[in-house]
């Protein structure tokens, strides 16, 4: 049995413009259905919102976003992070941890933490948080044991 764990972002309104910004921060495939591609379940006067986006990159990263519509309860993104790690550092600082904290609020800067490597935390423009990790090296991430 396979099994994959991928964040999915609702947010109110903003899920479009979300995804494109991610897009250009991550690259990859963009596929988007709006309320209007469903119109049985499209909220009068909502229908252009994102009902499901998706981002999928070349390295396999996928990220899901939609919009809440107005019909439905919503609370803002909360009590969990986008957490990205690897091993490329000019990619993780220059095109993610840069785009990303240039018009979000950096919560922990993107330096050498106790365990090496360098990590950071921001809540970007979204409200969406992010951790940013990169490794010393090819399998250098740590490791808890149980």
């Amino acid at each position: 049995m396979s099994l994959t764990l991928n964040p999915y972002i609702n947010l109110r309104g903003t899920a479009r413009e979300a995804l494109e910004f991610y897009h250009s921060v991550l690259g990859g495939e963009v596929q988007v259905s709006t309320f209007a591609d469903f119109p049985e379940m499209a909220p009068p006067g909502e229908e252009h919102l994102v009902m499901h986006g998706q981002l999928t990159t070349a390295e396999g990263l996928v990220l899901m976003v939609s919009d809440v519509p107005s019909t439905m309860p919503y609370a803002a993104p909360a009590g969990f992070a986008v957490s990205v790690s690897g091993d490329e550092a000019e990619r993780l600082q220059r095109v993610l941890w840069d785009a990303l904290a240039e018009s979000g609020t950096v919560t922990a800067p993107y330096t050498t933490p106790p365990w090496g490597g360098t990590f950071g935390m921001v809540t970007d423009r979204y409200g969406v948080d992010w951790m940013v990790m990169c490794n010393d090296g090819p399998g250098d991430a740590p490791t808890v044991e149980s």
